[in-house]
């Protein structure tokens, strides 16, 4: 959601700064960011992408818009209502709810997105658990989430009782009870936060990974230099130094 690598240079205005702090900022345009996870998404789900599938959490439906095309039927779950009528629109099966009570059967779906959202729910595990119940045997859960290690909190704090919108240095290094003083509004991830979420769960790990980001914000500013930056970024995906990455990806298979 609220990605340095996947929001747009549309940033909200006073009134819209509680519902970023609370729920983060949805993608509205597509550029290199998005492409790029939509890509590891397909390649994580193989043969499931023609399946059912959800994107828990779809915002104004930009995910699903890509997804569609792909083989699949594409359903889609967004808390807030507005989007959820933004992105239902122009696209079907979208519901208005709240992850940790998913309105759909269990064993719905074959692969289920989750993209920057666990991180702004009440009860991450219980997200978690959710989805897991509503795949079927043998389906995938794509994850994405924000890595701890990453050097910005890029949701903003609060400070002095006033939320501060933008990507702030060094938060997520503090002790966990000053950082959450600072951020109580969105939740953030170590390795082993991540293995906390799934202990009991009938699942199996595909992959398990750290990623940075793609800065099209600073490439749209910095052209040549900025595509410079993403480059050597990337490149530390295949390195120890990935632990400084922007985001979890990890690929769950429920067994």
């Amino acid at each position: 959601m609220t990605k340095t690598d996947h929001q747009t240079s549309r940033l909200p205005d006073h009134q819209d700064l509680e519902k970023a702090a609370l729920r983060g900022e949805p993608s509205y345009v597509w550029r290199a960011g998005q492409e790029r996870r939509l890509q590891m998404i397909v390649n994580a789900a193989e043969e499931r992408i023609r399946g059912d599938i959800l994107e828990n959490g779809c915002g104004v439906g930009m995910y699903i818009e890509h997804l569609a095309p792909l083989g699949g039927t594409v359903f889609g779950l967004e808390y807030d209502y507005e989007r959820t009528a933004d992105a239902g629109s122009c696209l079907p099966r979208i519901l208005n709810g709240a992850g940790e009570n998913l309105p759909y059967p269990s064993n719905s779906f074959d692969l289920i997105l989750s993209h920057e959202v666990i991180e702004h729910v009440q009860d991450d595990r219980q997200a978690i658990q959710e989805m897991i119940r509503t795949l079927r045997p043998g389906g995938r859960l794509t994850l994405f989430c924000p890595n701890r290690g990453y050097p910005f909190e890029t949701h903003g704090i609060y400070w002095r009782g006033e939320y501060r919108f933008g990507n702030i240095l060094f938060v997520n290094y503090l002790p966990r009870k000053w950082r959450d003083k600072l951020a109580p509004h969105v939740e953030v991830y170590t390795r082993r936060d991540m293995e906390k979420l799934f202990e009991g769960l009938p699942v199996k790990f595909i992959e398990k990974t750290v990623v940075f980001g793609a800065y099209d914000n600073i490439i749209a500013r910095l052209g040549r230099f900025g595509k410079i930056l993403r480059g050597l970024m990337q490149a530390l995906e295949k390195t120890p130094l990935k632990v400084f990455g922007l985001s979890h990806f990890w690929v769950v298979e429920k067994i």
